[in-house]
């Protein structure tokens, strides 16, 4: 999955959930239930997330949405397989990957 987010310190909840494409209240559920994701909150209690927060929730994401984890073994295999993020980071780099060479692909046909 590739995240479209500028390169900021922190992201504000709205435009985290708008990245992933899904709804603002996911995302704090999400919170709630995976101990990795602690979002700063100023005194009004809006939450900012860091990349490092960008990080995990893309791999929640992963688990969850993609790979069809329950939250149960998401949070196991959070805690279980070391090597969740180098997979994340591999699938981004060939998503990467294929996205360019589509872009070469579909210059190559419009001329001819």
């Amino acid at each position: 999955m590739i995240i479209n987010l500028p390169d900021k310190l922190y992201y504000s909840i709205g435009e985290v959930a708008r990245a992933f494409d899904v709804n603002t209240s996911l995302i704090r559920y999400w919170e709630q239930e995976f101990p990795i994701i602690k979002p700063k909150k100023n005194k009004k209690g809006n939450r900012y997330f860091t990349p490092e927060d960008i990080k995990n929730l893309k791999i929640i994401y992963h688990l969850v949405k993609e790979k069809g984890y329950t939250l149960d073994g998401a949070r196991i295999a959070l805690t279980t397989n070391s090597k969740i993020s180098e997979t994340i980071t591999i699938i981004d780099r060939l998503e990467f990957v294929k996205a360019e060479l589509e872009k070469l692909k579909d210059s190559l046909s419009e001329n001819p």
